[in-house]
């Protein structure tokens, strides 16, 4: 029977509005030909190359293996084009699925009835051909079909993750709204920085952005530090092959990094679960922590980027109070950061006025349903007239 990791097709990895670009990038660094999509990416290969992609990408939430594209007007004929998908050669009729489906079609007014559709068929094609059928239902933590029905036009894949990859795993402290995982690595890889220079996080919270910064720096990659993915739970899956891929990840990291990662908050709480998150993440030796006001963060000298994550009044803080801790980073930027690059993440621009410095760059991204951006500020170590002009290029 053919084996169905040997076998090529579309990969469809997803991620958040805003993310796709550099989603795009991180596939294309791992040696596949990319398009670019708005929440996403797509490339052809194999579900070998699947586990590769969950083991080693940052900003992804899904990898999707296309099974088969078809046209359905009803739920009755979806049914039966899945029906007819070979689901015997992917599936143990003693395991366990689950569905998830992304439903914009006329026909259909709850997409769990969609779902169910799909269960439907896959389960009574089992039962055709072992005369027994794997049981199914929300869980993510074994075999994983993704149904997407846009129209008249449905894909199935096999979503190779399982529970979402968004997840880097080390988060068992989340402290106030955290950034998700994969939003941070987007935010840092947004940013001017190298790993050869200083990553300085003011206001750090559960440590979310300088446990990134130190996985990016050293090279060690999210998916190493889970367990579970869906795609372990199909039919052809080879532990070996699986060891061999993972091995190959883990030999990328480096054990350590010339410059230098220094996270601060003024909450001994939250510093406490960020020296936990950081160790869960095996980065306890990348990552210096201080318990202090953000004006007295240390600022090595070198330069780098210093990224604030402040609260903007959407889930936390009062605006009005608010206004006065923008300042005071703005003064913090022009007093003592010169010489760095400067973000600062915000779904409030009108408290980001109140920094009081003109943005080089403002990127946009979604926090959740929240519209914001990364703004970039250029400080200097005196005016822009006195920098050399190879300096100013180099910008």
């Amino acid at each position: 029977m053919e084996n169905i990791f040997d076998i090529s097709s579309t990969i469809l990895i997803t991620c958040p509005k805003r993310i796709g670009a550099i989603l795009a990038k991180e596939v294309e660094e791992a040696g596949f030909q990319v398009k670019e999509l708005m929440m996403g990416a797509e490339t052809q290969g194999t579900m070998r190359d699947c586990i590769a992609l969950n083991l080693s990408l940052r900003t992804a939430h899904r990898v999707l293996f296309l099974l088969k594209k078809f046209y359905a007007k009803t739920p009755e004929e979806l049914y039966r084009k899945i029906m007819e998908i070979e689901w015997e050669k992917y599936l143990d009729p003693d395991g366990y699925f689950s569905v998830i489906s992304f439903v914009d079609n006329e026909a259909i007014n709850d997409t769990r009835f969609a779902s169910l559709k799909c269960k439907d068929a896959i389960a009574d094609r089992m039962m055709q051909a072992f005369k027994r059928r794997p049981d199914s239902g929300p869980d993510k933590h074994k075999a994983v079909i993704n149904l997407h029905w846009r129209d008249n036009e449905a894909s199935i894949y096999i979503d190779t993750s399982g529970e979402t990859i968004a997840k880097h795993g080390y988060r068992k402290i989340p402290f106030r709204a955290p950034l998700q995982e994969t939003l941070a690595a987007a935010i840092i890889k947004s940013t001017k920085w190298t790993p050869d220079q200083n990553f300085i996080n003011p206001m750090c919270g559960s440590g979310t952005l300088a446990i990134e910064a130190a996985m990016i720096a050293t090279g060690r990659y999210p998916g190493l530090l889970r367990s579970n993915f869906s795609f372990m739970h199909i039919t052809g899956f080879d532990s070996e092959v699986y060891e061999t891929i993972r091995k190959e990840v883990r030999a990328k990291a480096i054990s350590n990094v010339k410059g230098r990662i220094i996270a601060s908050d003024n909450d001994p709480i939250a510093i406490d679960a960020a020296k936990r998150n950081t160790a869960t993440a095996g980065m306890q030796h990348i990552v210096e922590y201080e318990t202090c006001d953000f004006q007295d963060a240390e600022l090595p000298e070198g330069g780098g980027v210093v990224i604030f994550n402040p609260e903007y009044g959407e889930r936390l803080g009062d605006e009005s109070e608010l206004e006065a801790v923008y300042k005071s980073i703005g003064d913090f930027f022009k007093q003592k950061c010169k010489g760095y690059t400067g973000y600062i993440f915000t779904g409030n621009m009108n408290l980001a006025k109140k920094v009081g410095l003109k943005s080089k760059r403002r990127i946009e991204f979604y926090n959740g349903q929240i519209d914001c951006r990364l703004i970039e500020f250029e400080l200097y170590e005196g005016s822009k007239r006195e920098k050399p002009a190879e300096d100013n290029k180099a910008q």
